[in-house]
């Protein structure tokens, strides 16, 4: 079992995760709407990538023979101006999870919880991932035009992205 401390710190971020998962579904339909298809699987897959990492939270949480605790979901923004501003959103989004994982294995690290910060290792490269992902993005998107030949070009790269 672990203190109760982190035991609630994890299910924030189990729930922090999910959470995440519903603002990407919100991103993928602005996509949706705007007729880009690319640019939504592109958003669906990092719904249920988003959705992995939760149930990574809710299976470590388990092993350790803690309950995962379920919390509501908030409403997530379902209205963006373009597509820069879907994109600067994901990344800030990225941001505050990076943040939450950093002040996990802080919390860890005090408590010596030794198991907990090897599961989070996992976490923190994938964040340094996630991060590079969409600051690689939004450089590439920040000088075209929506809707241009290469925003089109960028679409159809999108189209292939799979859950891995």
């Amino acid at each position: 079992m672990l203190p109760e401390k982190l035991t609630n710190a994890l299910n924030d971020q189990f729930n922090n995760e999910l959470q995440a998962a519903h603002a990407y579904t919100a991103m993928a339909a602005y996509f949706s709407k705007k007729g880009y298809h690319g640019f939504a699987n592109f958003y669906l897959v990092q719904s249920r990538e988003e959705h992995f990492h939760a149930m990574k939270f809710y299976h470590y949480l388990t092993a350790m023979d803690e309950k995962p605790a379920l919390q509501s979901l908030s409403e997530p923004k379902n209205h963006f101006v373009s597509a820069i501003d879907v994109l600067e959103s994901s990344l800030a989004q990225e941001k505050d999870v990076t943040s939450n994982i950093y002040a996990l294995v802080t919390l860890a690290d005090e408590l010596q919880e030794h198991a907990t910060l090897s599961f989070l290792d996992w976490f923190i490269e994938e964040q340094m991932e996630e991060e590079k992902t969409f600051r690689d993005i939004i450089t590439r998107v920040r000088g075209i035009e929506e809707g241009g030949e290469y925003f089109l070009k960028m679409d159809d790269e999108f189209a292939s992205r799979k859950l891995e």
